[in-house]
């Protein structure tokens, strides 16, 4: 019923953990983001159930896209190389989706650590207070992690998965938008939980940073509406003065306004009054 999706680039170490616990749970597939690391060699000598698909080139979070095509099941279950789902997890979150179909997404509880430390961004989703007109099985947020959600398959392919252009970095703010206009509720199911267990492999915080601040722009300009949009292009203006990737970010995203212009397609009023309620930008 479910196919754990991997995106996986140069944590061969980390993901022979991760596959380790998942491989047992469910069927898996594994895309290598062009990985200069032993990543595709040990997924294929030590996990021969895996269906690996090696990239020549790092295609960020459409990777996640390229896996759930393989993928032959009714959900897809993403899962970062650094986590992996608890035992009877999966099977929930089908039960879940099974007896819900107004639901299009639910995103786990993530505990981060030998702590179990509650992740901040599942404590906020905990903590949203969005008005429901169904009973739907947790929080309903407008928000989620990839790395820790389940799908339906079939619905994420027919909206686009992830935008390529994105990369990494707030990928799922559009995603998001897109499920609620398609009439689907997003829900935080604090019974559905991954555990993570931060890579020590060092990131690039200013990087991610920029992707996120432009991805988010991005992500206003091609779906709400022209004030919105304009006024969250200013606040952006007004770091960019003060703040070398801020400017980054604006200067980027002002690049990607020809192809945003073309692609660009408001949300209907409902699903702006909603918007209006939370941040919509990836947690």
């Amino acid at each position: 019923m479910v196919t754990v999706v991997i995106a996986t680039r140069n944590r061969a170490t980390s993901l022979a953990t991760t596959l380790e616990r998942v491989t047992p749970l469910a069927p898996v597939v594994v895309v290598d983001n062009g990985s200069g690391d032993a990543t595709s060699a040990m997924t294929r000598a030590r996990f021969p159930s895996v269906r690996l698909l090696t990239l020549d080139r790092n295609d960020g979070a459409y990777a996640r896209n390229l896996g759930a095509r393989l993928a032959t099941t009714p959900y897809v279950a993403f899962c970062d190389d650094d986590c992996w789902w608890a035992p009877g997890s999966l099977d929930r979150a089908v039960e879940v989706l099974e007896s819900n179909p107004h639901v299009g997404l639910l995103n786990a509880r993530v505990l981060v650590g030998s702590e179990q430390r509650l992740d901040p961004a599942c404590a906020a989703m905990a903590a949203s207070t969005l008005p429901s007109r169904d009973t739907v099985p947790g929080r309903l947020i407008v928000a989620f992690m990839a790395g820790a959600s389940v799908v339906r398959r079939s619905l994420f392919l027919r909206l686009g998965g992830f935008h390529r252009r994105y990369h990494i970095g707030a990928e799922e703010s559009l995603l998001s938008i897109d499920l609620l206009d398609a009439g689907y509720a997003i829900v935080y199911c604090e019974d559905v939980v991954v555990h993570h267990h931060p890579s020590p492999a060092e990131r690039d915080h200013e990087l991610r940073r920029f992707l996120v601040s432009r991805n988010q722009l991005w992500t206003s300009w091609l779906r709400r509406p022209l004030a919105v949009a304009c006024r969250e292009t200013a606040h952006l203006v007004r770091l960019a003065c003060r703040d070398r990737i801020a400017r980054r970010a604006l200067l980027h995203a002002a690049a990607g306004l020809p192809w945003v212009l073309r692609e660009r397609r408001v949300v209907g009023a409902d699903v702006e009054r909603v918007l209006v309620l939370v941040p919509t930008a990836g947690p």
